[in-house]
């Protein structure tokens, strides 16, 4: 008795979403849906604004583009200058914790790689020691052999 399929009507409701499921569903379409309508309304309005504007700035062209080019880089090198500065604080300000012994963040590997660096320079120091000692005994048998 197992063998036969069971109705359509109990499978429909086992898979029919919730009325919380609906609820999302509907307020996300409605969302959803303003939002391409108002993005529409915005293209359109910027299109005619474009199309009215643009004899106006065809005559003021050779004012406006300088004009715009002066502001532009105004804008640009008080935003660097500005950039610059705060950089150059938060720099100041992590030597200032490094050199006080408030383990700003990094300073492990600061301390990894200045010991790597002095570790590397004492080796180059031990070789080039070893190489002058060599070069000397050279010499000295050459002088010696002749």
């Amino acid at each position: 008795m197992s063998d036969q399929p069971k109705p359509v009507t109990p499978k429909l409701y086992d898979s029919a979403p919730s009325s919380r499921q609906a609820v999302k569903f509907l307020t996300a379409a409605t969302i959803g849906t303003i939002l391409l309508v108002l993005s529409g309304l915005t293209l359109t309005g910027t299109v005619i604004a474009l199309i009215i504007a643009t004899p106006a700035l065809v005559v003021f062209s050779p004012i406006l583009v300088p004009a715009g080019t002066v502001i532009f880089l105004a804008t640009t090198g008080f935003l660097f200058s500005g950039c610059c500065g705060v950089t150059a604080l938060m720099a100041l300000s992590w030597l200032y914790e490094y050199v006080a012994g408030k383990h700003p963040p990094g300073a492990d590997q600061l301390d990894y790689a200045r010991m790597r660096i002095a570790n590397k320079a004492r080796d180059m120091k031990e070789r080039a020691k070893e190489y002058g000692q060599y070069v000397h005994h050279k010499a000295q048998e050459a002088t010696q052999g002749s």
